[in-house]
């Protein structure tokens, strides 16, 4: 008995030898990979209660106005929106005469008029947010070879995988949320400081959460104060973060709210429906014998 007492015990210690030479393995293997990380983004984006989340959510139309303001004063400097009318912006809660003020603000290269030749004008409210480059090599050559992506789809294109097992849950809270995370979180993760060893090429900037690689050409485009808002919201990159990427939920998805509601009074109909037809089959067959 002794001798088997001894031998578990033998047999306990090389185990726990074999992990924690495991685990110590493991771990310098990650200290050796952080400067050189083999997947992006290297954190993964941080999880934000949106208004617009869940089967029921809706949007803030406050929180929307906040970011087409910082849309307009921040990112509409490099980036277009190429897909968006100005007359959409009634979702937001602006009157026609607001929207038609705002479009006004905008200059459309048009035409051709009728002499043949190009000209410009004042945006109405069926024009689209005009872009800031003539053309995309002209977007490139401004922002150092790396043309900044239109934003009318952004948050609907830049949503990162989930593993599992997340992805499971999301069957049934219907998360949907991944490209406002991705983008909040990346908005507000300039301040990371990268891991002792990491190469940043010159003339980027690292973002643990930069979805294709260890930094981008885009500088840090937010600052605390930049933007006034009227409303007494926080003047903050964290609250400027969530008011233009909930913004831009709105922009690649304006109908969201449209397509929940249906989706739930279908959902309503096909439970009656359902009960309807075996009430009517427990009827119909009640004096059959089985």
């Amino acid at each position: 008995m002794k001798k088997i007492l001894t031998s578990l015990a033998l047999i306990g210690l090389v185990a726990a030898g074999t992990g924690a030479a495991g685990t110590w393995a493991i771990a310098a293997e990650e200290a050796h990979n952080a400067a050189a990380p083999t997947h992006f983004p290297i954190d993964e984006p941080k999880e934000i209660s949106w208004s617009f989340a869940g089967p029921f959510g809706t949007y803030d139309k406050g929180q929307l106005q906040r970011g087409l303001k910082v849309y307009k004063e921040v990112c509409s400097a490099c980036h277009s929106m190429n897909l968006v009318a100005f007359r959409t912006l009634s979702d937001l809660g602006y009157s026609d005469a607001q929207i038609k003020t705002l479009s006004a603000e905008y200059t459309i290269h048009d035409g051709p008029n009728d002499a043949g030749d190009m000209f410009d004008r004042p945006g109405k409210p069926s024009d689209h947010f005009p872009a800031p480059f003539a053309n995309e090599q002209a977007a490139a050559s401004a922002n150092g070879g790396a043309a900044p992506p239109d934003m009318s789809l952004l948050a609907k294109a830049r949503g990162v995988e989930r593993g599992f097992p997340q992805f499971f849950f999301d069957i049934f809270t219907q998360y949907a949320a991944g490209g406002p995370d991705y983008i909040h979180s990346l908005l507000t993760g300039y301040d990371e400081t990268p891991p002792a060893g990491m190469v940043i090429p010159e003339g980027t900037h690292y973002n643990p959460y930069f979805m294709s690689g260890v930094s981008l050409k885009m500088p840090k485009p937010l600052s605390d104060g930049q933007v006034t808002y009227d409303d007494g919201s926080p003047q903050t990159v964290d609250q400027y973060s969530r008011d233009v990427s909930a913004f831009l939920m709105w922009a690649a998805e304006p109908h969201m709210e449209d397509r929940k509601k249906t989706g739930f009074r279908v959902l309503v109909f096909l439970l009656l429906f359902g009960a309807l037809v075996y009430l009517t089959k427990r009827k119909v067959w009640e004096g059959v014998a089985h």
